[in-house]
């Protein structure tokens, strides 16, 4: 049995021994689904949480005069973590496939923001495009592992979703923005605008275990943004990356920065699109809440 089914088995059998007490009252089952709305998000933040406490364990136990640089063990333990979750079926190819996109699309804005001093990476390393080291594709890219995997184990499933050409045209124009607002006026404030006349009354079914909850697009966005920005925070306190304002200390990333973070969501979104298309309530198959990760 691989480990994938292992892991399975196990959720199966937790449910057969909670579920009776679930039952007992709606206290009881409330507490049971926000557990297995607990479980989900682990098991979607999967790659992403590996490699935060990847880069939290080589900050404090990796020495600095080890023959490899930290920053090329991150490169070395970001593949390694990869190929362990496809070969145990943790993840799926075309979740790999998302991951490689966004590593494409981060590391290309990685190396020109670097180079314009929006932020750096202090440590030396070899495995590195400019002063961008290789792993930073991986913080992207587990992003969009994030969000493909929680369209997917939440059945997520959209109420007024925009044509598909509105959402592509509004990432693609927030992409260009990261890049365009050091040589021409900077529009963010207009793309904010145009995501919530687009997105205000759009709304996202999710399921956490038999029953579907509902929440606000725009609330969704908001809300991955502020968590990223939460571990944003972790990583900058290890010295993975540092801000201007950190080079004499570290301070917490500017709050400003979930504006970026925002639009940065808003893209992964978009992209995830091309593997976990769009769909209304009800298009396509249910799936078994608890077995779903496969």
């Amino acid at each position: 049995m691989s480990l994938k089914d292992r892991i399975k088995a196990q959720v199966v059998a937790m449910d057969l021994a909670v579920r009776p007490w679930a039952a007992r009252s709606r206290l009881h089952g409330w507490a049971y689904e926000f557990l297995l709305f607990g479980l989900k998000q682990a098991w979607a933040c999967l790659f992403g949480a590996a490699m935060l406490a990847l880069i939290v364990g080589t900050h404090f136990l990796w020495p600095s005069h080890a023959p490899v640089a930290r920053y090329d063990v991150l490169v070395l333990g970001a593949v390694a973590i990869q190929v362990l979750l496809l070969a145990t079926r943790l993840e799926r190819w075309d979740e790999a496939a998302v991951i490689l996109i966004f590593h494409v699309v981060g590391t290309c804005m990685e190396i020109f923001k670097t180079a314009h001093g929006s932020w750096i990476y202090p440590e030396p390393s070899l495995l590195r495009i400019g002063g961008v080291p290789l792993f930073s594709g991986f913080m992207y890219g587990a992003i969009g592992s994030y969000i493909a995997r929680i369209m997917r184990l939440f059945e997520i499933r959209f109420i007024r979703w925009p044509p598909m050409w509105a959402p592509w045209l509004l990432a693609v124009a927030s992409y260009v923005n990261f890049f365009s607002h050091h040589y021409l006026p900077d529009i963010r404030w207009g793309l904010y605008a145009a995501s919530i006349l687009m997105f205000w009354r759009s709304w996202f079914t999710f399921t956490p275990d038999r029953e579907a909850r509902r929440m606000p697009v725009l609330m969704g966005l908001v809300l991955v943004a502020l968590f990223i920005w939460f571990a944003e925070n972790i990583g900058t306190f290890t010295s993975a990356w540092i801000y201007p304002n950190q080079r004499h200390g570290w301070a917490l990333v500017p709050i400003g920065k979930l504006g970026a973070w925002y639009l940065l969501i808003l893209l992964s979104f978009v992209l995830v699109t091309i593997v976990h298309p769009p769909r209304a309530p009800g298009e396509g198959e249910p799936t078994n809440p608890l077995t779903t990760p496969d």
